[in-house]
């Protein structure tokens, strides 16, 4: 069965930064979609970023753009979020998720998720 551990979650100050893990086994890493999402309570799901394992490709969405960076380690088959400059409207649940191309992160498959872990941004 395939997994998803992410890690690195925690609390900060606003202007911290913290970085998150995510590394799937049981899951051809080298040809997949690699998604970062969040969800704050009482908040819709909320895409972040992709990276596409094969070729590097990544996105970064409008609302986080120049803060987070998405990023991968190929040789251990783990991707990133580095999240700088954070803020208190980044606390939320962070996720990562999985699933075949096409890469979107509106519309796109999913088809395998972690278990989430939080981070909590003190102003």
């Amino acid at each position: 069965q395939v997994q998803l551990a992410e890690s690195g979650g925690g609390s900060v100050q606003a202007g911290g930064s913290l970085r998150l893990s995510c590394a799937p086994s049981r899951y051809s890493y080298s040809s997949a979609c690699m998604y970062w999402f969040r969800q704050a309570p009482g908040k819709e799901r909320e895409g972040l970023a992709i990276i596409r394992t094969g070729d590097g490709f990544t996105f970064v969405a409008d609302s986080v753009k120049g803060r987070f960076t998405v990023s991968q380690d190929n040789a251990k088959n783990t991707m990133y979020l580095q999240m700088n400059t954070l803020k208190a409207e980044d606390t939320a649940m962070y996720y990562c998720a999985a699933g075949p191309r096409p890469c979107t992160v509106v519309g796109g498959q999913y088809n395998y998720w972690g278990q989430g872990t939080q981070v909590t941004v003190s102003s």
